[in-house]
């Protein structure tokens, strides 16, 4: 394997150009797409390269439940550094168990918490609630999606705007952001390098759902002035790990984006602009992550194969 089994650790690096890039210049529904798998690649990498990593640490710790063959120099020598790197790996492989399944545990609870809110409403798919905080937000799951609104959010808005809001959640729902926001957290959470992958779905997604909502209400313009006036009035949604209309973030970037000209709907950039350099790079660095990941794995496997006695 060789140095090859850190290059998964590394590699991140070579996604953050494109991130920032990507929000600028491709379409938020290609780069939210673009983006989310190039992170949910290089995290999955990464933690096959700490796995790897953990298996020649554990191996060499007395009392272990491993065949002892696996502790065998020939097993040792497959990897550089191989007393240090492996026996890192141990805390840093719990450290990321822990803190995704506390990512999942929070997200979930933060979803049913807020269908338990809904209790008693009416099951219609816009759920309106008599609360002074004006805020929205998009709902998956349960029996069905649901839009929470209240009604302060809903005073302050022209019916044209309420339109313009109302089209901006349902594209959430319709596109699954949420499943996106939750695989790039996912990924950040496996590898800090990755961070930056996250804010920039974190705008995509919203920006994705602004053109939506513009293509369907039919006015840029519309949709810019009611996102405009939901952040002067609002806090953000009370529920921070789901959509909201006017979440906290760019909100200046979002509606001067409207203000300009609509994104063209070409998916994959030339590689002759910047844009286009930072993702075949991008892309490029994922796929090395992926064959070294790859590559080491099955080494490593043929490697305790030989030194498992039979």
């Amino acid at each position: 394997m060789g140095v090859f089994v850190f290059l998964p650790l590394t590699l991140p690096l070579t996604a953050w150009p494109v991130s920032r890039l990507a929000e600028q210049h491709l379409h938020p529904r290609t780069a939210t797409r673009l983006l989310t798998g190039v992170a949910a690649v290089m995290a999955v990498c990464s933690t096959v390269c700490l796995a790897l990593l953990m298996v020649v640490g554990t191996a060499q710790l007395p009392g272990n439940p491993l065949p002892d063959g696996w502790s065998d120099p020939e097993v040792r020598e497959a990897v550089p550094y191989d007393e240090v790197a492996g026996k890192a790996a141990i805390p840093a492989l719990c450290a990321l168990a822990l803190v995704c399944g506390r990512t999942l545990w929070r997200h979930r609870r933060v979803r049913r918490r807020a269908h338990r809110a809904l209790a008693g409403l009416p099951g219609t798919q816009v759920a309106v609630l008599p609360d002074e905080l004006p805020y929205a937000y998009a709902l998956p799951g349960g029996r069905r999606d649901r839009i929470v609104v209240t009604t302060a959010l809903l005073d302050s808005l022209e019916p044209a705007e309420r339109r313009a809001l109302f089209a901006h959640e349902r594209a959430h729902l319709a596109a699954r952001h949420h499943r996106h926001l939750l695989a790039v957290q996912l990924a950040a959470r496996a590898n800090p390098f990755l961070r930056p992958l996250c804010t920039a779905v974190s705008y995509t997604a919203e920006r994705w759902a602004d053109e939506d909502a513009a293509h369907v209400v039919g006015s840029r313009r519309t949709v810019a002035r009611a996102i405009g006036k939901a952040a002067l009035v609002s806090r953000g949604a009370p529920l921070a790990a789901l959509a909201g209309f006017a979440a906290p973030g760019p909100v200046p970037r979002r509606v001067a984006a409207l203000l300009g000209p609509a994104p063209t709907g070409r998916r994959w950039p030339s590689v002759f602009t910047t844009v286009g350099l930072a993702t075949w790079g991008a892309a490029a660095g994922t796929a090395v992550s992926a064959m070294s990941s790859a590559n080491a794995a099955v080494t490593m496997i043929f490697i305790l194969h030989a030194a498992t006695p039979l």
